[in-house]
């Protein structure tokens, strides 16, 4: 008779910011409690960040200590884009059945929103009594000075990465965020890259492996997370009378997006920030960058 096999969730562990002034660690405490009550042979734990970057390490550690755990950043798109990295860090090292999820607890739940179909507890609930496992693609970022990083949701340079920086060095309100952006917009300066043998001057490039960006930017309602492809957006240089018009056409829905399922490879003549998943990532100049799909990289529950 053959061994009964374990089970794809074993263990859960719920990453959280405790100087969070969002609700994530309400959220989370929410969260262990129900797992408690409905799937009482799981184990949960509740795990702390102390700085930035640390709830990389922490999922990175939990996915290599043992097999079927599944990380949940209780967070916004920033502490997931940590918590992913770090399980696929782990995959790459070979350890292989690690997952990950986010419990939207941020500003930014773009992921959260394009994505889930239930609450979270009903999705780990089910996946540890019936093994229901989804897999999800990734964009895969690697640069030639030795980066590589995975997005879930979006990757950027352009005006949205530099509006991402001068929110992140301010604690705001509603006033406040709304005079950053406008000042960062007015401040932009375009970018100058290179793509397929010609230089571009270009106001934003985006790569996107969900429908959307923001609470109202639509990208491509067709797009999935699973089916191999990333869409991208590109808007030119001209003037910022038509960056806002461009910007317009985003929200709408209506600007032209490109679907593709291979690499889009530039190279920076500056240095510039490279945003994932609202998370900033500075290239140098000169550097040679290229955005994938990692075909159903990311093991997850929905």
């Amino acid at each position: 008779m053959s061994p009964t096999p374990r089970p794809a969730l074993q263990r859960v562990v719920v990453v959280l910011n405790p100087n969070s002034t969002g609700d994530g660690p309400s959220n989370a405490r929410a969260l262990h409690d129900s797992l408690a009550l409905r799937a009482p042979d799981l184990p949960v734990e509740l795990l702390e960040t102390e700085h930035a970057g640390h709830a990389e390490v922490l999922a990175h550690d939990a996915v290599a200590a043992r097999e079927g755990v599944l990380v949940v950043s209780a967070s916004g798109d920033g502490g997931y884009h940590e918590v992913v990295n770090g399980v696929v860090a782990a995959g790459r090292e070979g350890h292989t059945t690690g997952l990950a999820a986010v419990l939207p607890s941020g500003n930014a739940n773009d992921h959260a929103s394009a994505t889930h179909r239930r609450p979270l507890a009903d999705a780990i609930v089910d996946a540890a009594t019936s093994g229901a496992v989804e897999r999800m693609d990734l964009l895969e970022v690697r640069t030639s000075d030795g980066q590589h990083r995975v997005a879930h949701s979006y990757a950027g340079v352009g005006i949205t990465p530099v509006a991402a920086a001068a929110l992140n060095e301010h604690d705001l309100d509603a006033a406040k965020e709304t005079f950053l952006v406008l000042r960062a917009f007015w401040r932009y300066r375009p970018l100058l890259v290179e793509h397929a043998g010609r230089r571009i001057s270009i106001d934003s490039l985006v790569f996107a492996n969900i429908d959307r960006m923001g609470k109202y930017a639509q990208l491509a309602p067709d797009s999935a997370p699973d089916d191999g492809r990333f869409e991208t957006l590109l808007i030119p240089h001209r003037s910022k009378l038509r960056l806002l018009a461009d910007f317009t056409r985003v929200l709408r829905g209506v600007h032209e997006v490109e679907s593709r399922s291979t690499p889009y490879v530039f190279t920076t003549t500056a240095p510039m920030p490279l945003q994932l998943d609202g998370e900033v990532l500075t290239v140098p100049g000169g550097t040679e960058v290229s955005v994938g799909c990692a075909r159903l990289a990311l093991r997850t529950v929905l």
